[in-house]
């Protein structure tokens, strides 16, 4: 068991060492394409060339700006959600009072083309569904 940690441990320190080795393509003399660490003798050769190995180095200044224009957006965003809510607060406490004038008072008036108007029975109990529907669909 112990040889198996340690191999595994042998194969993580040596991986990033492998990945940084020269590669070599060729074809034989079947037509076949290889690949290998090591050249083959008597034959012509490509030199592939592998990506180096990420750094653990902080982003360049280029990429601070980036950084800083994303918090610029995500500080817009979040102000235009405050303003939201505190839009959908109001609401929401002009229609609860609403909704209250609309239950406790029956002789409610309305202006309809500058002229005060009283709602009979029938549109103040449709006022009031329409203000609970309201509540539920945009209150908390």
């Amino acid at each position: 068991m112990r040889t198996h940690f340690f191999i595994a441990g042998l194969l993580a320190t040596l991986s990033p060492l492998s990945m940084a080795a020269q590669v070599y393509k060729w074809v034989d003399a079947q037509g076949v394409t290889h690949f290998d660490a090591q050249p083959p003798q008597g034959q012509p050769a490509t030199t592939i060339v592998t990506p180096a190995a990420p750094s653990d180095k902080p982003l360049p200044p280029a990429h601070s700006g980036a950084i800083g224009d994303q918090k610029a957006i995500d500080n817009s965003v979040k102000k235009q959600v405050a303003q939201q809510q505190a839009e959908l607060k109001v609401f929401c406490e002009q229609a609860r009072t609403n909704l209250a004038q609309l239950q406790n008072n029956p002789r409610l008036r309305e202006e309809v083309e500058g002229q005060l108007r009283r709602l009979d029975d029938a549109q103040r109990q449709e006022r009031i569904g329409e203000t609970q529907k309201q509540i539920a669909e945009n209150c908390q």
